[in-house]
Parts: structure tokens; C-alpha cells; sequence
């Protein structure tokens, strides 16, 4: 048995092999049991308390990857073999890619978790919160696996120096190809942060309407009143002027109503008057003005002016219907007639003297 054992294999005899596998087992299997039992404590522990962090690291200890753990324990078995320095430095880089990418790994999930839990406590506050943390968690997630990339690349003896240089030369390159699509990305961030509006907010922009469906990294899509789906790039729609009805308070409504020519003063005084109690008795209103306005080219001009307190586009056409018909019963009962176009031609016949016809 100890001549087997004392068998040399690569360098190696076979007793130390024996003893690398024995040790690359024993490291797998205590990692293993560490990650299984930290995650049952940790989720024990988590029901009992209020704070997040024990939750946080259940959850990240269960990404952690199997393959990451046998790749540790492999190289953690060959110390104690005597291998070829690049076979050694094989294990070494090996077992570094893989911890650095379990951590990339970790600090990825770590970022996204934190973000949904913030998300799902303001989403309610803020809509618009929802967008600017996908953006912070896609920028997030680059960044993260870049500097993983970079401390690989730099392990395995790449010149991180020169490989960064070269990015930022090939960089400025594509950014000069890429205009148009940085600056659609350059403005989604510019609406996140700034927050012109929001998800759901009724937009227009120039001749078309709608409600805010997605704000993405290159466009924001909106959907019509009439159905179909509108998608304006973010640079393009941050260089439009937008009205947003979603910021809207109260509507002011403002009408005019035209009177006869032959309607005697003494009504015409009191129709501002009765405009303001046609408006006033609507609850949800609040009456600016009402004044005799002017002399039209066929009517009396009656203007006025109120606020319905309300957004709702709905609402605001009901309080105007109501307040149309209050108006025509107010006439009726006053005997005021309304005017409406009408034209005055003067013949002068041919024996003399003058007669008007009205049409």
C-alpha cells in the first residue's frame, strides 16, 4: 500500500494527490454547507426582524454559484501539489475569475434588490421613480461588470493601462458615429432626473396627444386618445414644447355668449350678472368674471370666466354642459334672444327713397 502511495504521477506522488482531493472535498463541502446553512439562518432570522439587511443576504448567498465553489476548492487542493509555475498560475487566475465574477455576481443583485425595495416604497409618491431607477440600475450593473472585466483582464496580465487608452480612443470614435442614439440616451436621463413628466401624465406635443405609456433609454411611447401607440425619441420630445395636462390642478374655462342688437339695456346690465349665479351654483366651481365685452359685428358680447377645481377633463364638460343649460333656461325666462348672423342690405329703388331688406 505505501509503495502505491509513494507512486510518482506528474510530479507528485500518489499520496499527495490523494490528499489534494481529499482537501479540495472537504474546502468543497464546508463552502457548500456555509452557503446552505447561512441562507436557512439568515431566512429564520429575517422573519423575526423587521430589518432588511438579513433578507438581503439570504437573498445574495443563494445566487451564489456551485460552479464558482468547486473552482476554489479545486485550486484550494493544489496547494499542497508541486505543479509547473504556469500550471499553478492556471489554478491561481482560474480561481480568481471565478471569485471575482461570484462577487460581480453578488454586487449586480446586491444593486437591483436595493433598488426594487426602494422602488416599491416611493412608487406610490412618485410614478416616475419607477424609470430613473431602471436607468440607475442599468448604469449601475455597466460600471459594476466593467471594473470585474477590468480586474480579470489585469490578472491574467493584460495591460490595463494601454487596454483602457484604446477603449477611450475607440470610444470618442463610436460616440461620433453614435450621435443621435447618445443623445436620445443623454435625454432619458435628462426626464428621469428632471422629471418633466411622469408615467401616466396626459401629454401634447405639437398636434398629437396622449398619456404616457413607457419613458425607455432612446424613445418615450404614448398612447393616443384614439388608440394607437405614438413613439417619440427622448432628444426630439425634449426639443418640443410639451403641455402636461397630468400637472393640471384646476381647468379655466372661458365663453362667450351674443345678445341681439336689439336687446334693451337694462337686460343687457344684468345678464354678467346672471352668468355668475348660472356658474356659482355648481359645486367644484370657483367664478372669476363676467362683463358685457364688447360691440360684435352682429351681437352683444357677454364674456366670463371660472375654474373648475378639478383635472378631470370629464367633470370640466359636465359643469360646462350644466352651466349652457342654466344659461338658455335664465334667457328664456328673461326673454333674451340669442344672436346669431344675420345681414342688413339697403336698396335704394329707382323712383326714390330708401327700404332695407334683412336676410
Amino acid at each position: 500500500m505505501s509503495e502505491i502511495l509513494e507512486t510518482t504521477f506528474w510530479g507528485n506522488t500518489v499520496g499527495r494527490w490523494a490528499t489534494a482531493v481529499g482537501i479540495a472535498i472537504v474546502v468543497y463541502a464546508a463552502l457548500w454547507l456555509l452557503v446552505r446553512v447561512g441562507v436557512r439562518r439568515l431566512s429564520t432570522l429575517s422573519a423575526r426582524t423587521k430589518t432588511e439587511i438579513d433578507d438581503l443576504v439570504a437573498e445574495l448567498l443563494v445566487k451564489t454559484r456551485t460552479s464558482v465553489l468547486l473552482v476554489v476548492a479545486v485550486y484550494a487542493g493544489t496547494l499542497s501539489l508541486s505543479l509547473p509555475p504556469r500550471l499553478q498560475s492556471g489554478f491561481r487566475h482560474a480561481a480568481f475569475i471565478a471569485a471575482a465574477l461570484q462577487i460581480g455576481i453578488w454586487l449586480s443583485a446586491a444593486l437591483l434588490m436595493t433598488l426594487e425595495r426602494y422602488r416599491k416604497k416611493v412608487i406610490s409618491e412618485d410614478p416616475g421613480s419607477a424609470t430613473g431607477l431602471n436607468a440607475i440600475g442599468y448604469i449601475g450593473r455597466v460600471i459594476i461588470w466593467v471594473i470585474v472585466l477590468l480586474l480579470v483582464a489585469d490578472n491574467i496580465g493584460v495591460d490595463v493601462t494601454a487596454l483602457v487608452a484604446s477603449l477611450g480612443i475607440g470610444g470618442i470614435a463610436v460616440a461620433l458615429a453614435m450621435q443621435s442614439i447618445l443623445g436620445d440616451i443623454f435625454a432619458s436621463l435628462s426626464i428621469i432626473f428632471d422629471k418633466p413628466f411622469l408615467i401616466g401624465d396626459f401629454l401634447r406635443v405639437g398636434d398629437y396627444t396622449g398619456s404616457v405609456e413607457n419613458i425607455g433609454i432612446k424613445t418615450t411611447r404614448l398612447r393616443s386618445s384614439s388608440g394607437e401607440q405614438l413613439v417619440f425619441s427622448n432628444s426630439d420630445l425634449l426639443g418640443s414644447r410639451i403641455q402636461n395636462y397630468g400637472r393640471m390642478y384646476e381647468r379655466r374655462a372661458a365663453f362667450t355668449v351674443g345678445v341681439t342688437y336689439d336687446t334693451p339695456r337694462e337686460q343687457l346690465a344684468r345678464i354678467p350678472a346672471m352668468l355668475r349665479e348660472s356658474i356659482e351654483a355648481e359645486e367644484g366651481v370657483r367664478f372669476d368674471r363676467a362683463h358685457f365685452k364688447e360691440y360684435g359685428a352682429y351681437s352683444l358680447n357677454v364674456e366670463a370666466v371660472y375654474w373648475v377645481l378639478s383635472p378631470e377633463y370629464a367633470r370640466y364638460m359636465d359643469i360646462q354642459e350644466r352651466i349652457n343649460l342654466e344659461i338658455h333656461r335664465r334667457f328664456e325666462e328673461e326673454g333674451i334672444e340669442f344672436a346669431f348672423p344675420t345681414q342688413v342690405v339697403y336698396v335704394n329703388p329707382a323712383q326714390g327713397g330708401s327700404e332695407a331688406l334683412a336676410g
